[in-house]
């Protein structure tokens, strides 16, 4: 193919495998059921809940460590005290923008109602509660309207594409996730730069007009651990939102150079980042724009099995395969870019046939790196999957001075099969250039 021809004289630097040291989390699965019970009871939460009557559960999209575990501890929980639970999907637009998508989202994370022995009620129809202060409707989850009560559980991070005292967490959930693909469109309509503002201004509606008795925040640590797991009174979530989010932008790693040149990515999915792949790792978002490592080509190879055919996120790299291609649903994925009023994270970049040419493509077209000292370059699983990646030669220096970062092999080369991809991936379609989508 043409590609290999103009590509042939560029090599790709050898790797050597280093291990990311950071602060982490303490908090094992075993642990969490009494954590839970634990923070409920000492802050006298149980008492607002009357037995007997029905609890709507959230469960979003993201792939947070020990999710499983966390819903079933709540909701054996609840039936122990003698109230009925249930879960509903809270998560906008994502399963392609329907009931049954997002029940299939659950499911991956094994949140199913045979694991959970409590229903789960997927629904993409709303009711409106109210009007925020700029006018805007106030979408809710109607099975979660129905319910005596609606706990809110989600993780505390920041948010890719907006800043504010409140970006990803109970606040979001409650008026994206909870709002479906009403709710999150309407949250949208004024851009991200006012979003942090809305998700304020919404989730207040919901919370005076809805029975919120707790919330369960969720911190993570920087290798996508529970690090943190506690119960929030219904009337303190938005104050200790503040205070958790300032915590948890202290544990995004961040790709730990000053300057990357190439970055390279096994996969991006939903599942690892509302943005496919986390700007506050990579330092490169459509919104925010670029900041430290100062990446100039990343690459994207595969797309995650748990983001269910979603490739929201592509327009933020620079060179992709004929894998990643034909993995992407449109009718999946752009259901998102039309409620975020925002086509950019799924512009397609150029689609190489192979690993090797996507690699080599990116070493051909970086203008900015040191040819004498070579390209520097790093090679990770995804930006949520952090404790151990792969670093260029031209790395190793900056690397061997980092307190961070433990070097755990010697250089070697990047291993392509036959058809010119890594071994790790699946093997992509051979027909390049024939998307399944378009026919």
């Amino acid at each position: 193919m043409i590609f290999e021809q103009l590509l042939r004289e560029i090599e790709v630097p050898a790797m050597v495998q280093v291990k990311y040291r950071v602060k982490t989390g303490e908090i094992t699965g075993e642990q969490i059921p009494g954590l839970l019970r634990d923070s409920l009871e000492k802050q006298g939460l149980r008492e607002r809940l009357t037995p007997g009557k029905t609890v709507a559960l959230t469960c979003g999209s993201r792939e947070i460590c020990n999710i499983d575990v966390i819903m079933k501890s709540m909701a054996d929980l609840l039936k122990e005290w003698g109230l009925k639970p249930f879960i509903f999907p809270a998560m906008g637009s994502h399963g392609g923008a329907s009931a049954e998508g997002q029940r299939e989202i659950l499911a991956g994370y094994g949140v199913t109602e045979g694991a959970m022995r409590v229903p789960i009620k997927s629904s993409m129809e709303t009711v409106v509660l109210g009007k925020s202060p700029k006018g805007l409707d106030v979408h809710f989850d109607k099975y979660a309207d129905e319910a005596d009560y609606v706990i809110p559980i989600g993780r505390i991070k920041p948010h890719t594409d907006f800043r504010g005292k409140i970006e990803s967490g109970l606040m979001k959930m409650l008026t994206i996730g909870c709002g479906k693909q009403h709710g999150a469109n309407i949250c949208h309509t004024l851009g991200f730069p006012m979003m942090a503002e809305n998700v304020t201004e919404i989730a207040r509606v919901i919370l005076e007009k809805k029975n919120i008795p707790f919330g369960i925040a969720i911190i993570e640590d920087a290798f996508h651990g529970t690090y943190k797991i506690e119960a929030v009174p219904g009337e303190k979530i938005e104050e200790r939102e503040e205070r958790l989010l300032v915590e948890a932008k202290t544990l995004i790693p961040g790709i730990p150079f000053e300057k990357v040149d190439i970055l390279v990515l096994d996969e991006i999915g939903k599942d690892v980042s509302g943005a496919g792949m986390d700007p506050n790792v990579t330092g490169r978002s459509s919104m925010l724009g670029r900041w430290r490592p100062f990446i100039e080509r990343i690459v994207v190879l595969d797309l995650s099995e748990k983001s269910h055919h979603n490739g929201c996120g592509i327009g933020g790299a620079d060179i992709t395969t004929q894998r990643f291609l034909e993995k992407m649903d449109f009718c999946v994925s752009y259901p998102n870019g039309i409620t975020s009023h925002d086509p950019s994270s799924m512009k397609i970049p150029p689609v190489m046939p192979n690993d090797r040419s996507a690699v080599k493509m990116a070493l051909q077209t970086c203008m900015e790196n040191d040819r004498e000292k070579g390209y520097r370059v790093v090679w990770m699983k995804n930006t949520l999957h952090m404790d151990s990646f792969y670093i260029s030669e031209a790395l190793l220096e900056e690397a061997k001075s980092s307190a961070d970062i433990e070097i755990t092999g010697g250089l070697q080369t990047v291993p392509f099969d036959g058809q010119g991809n890594v071994p790790w991936l699946g093997a992509p379609v051979l027909d390049y250039g024939m998307h399944k989508n378009l026919q």
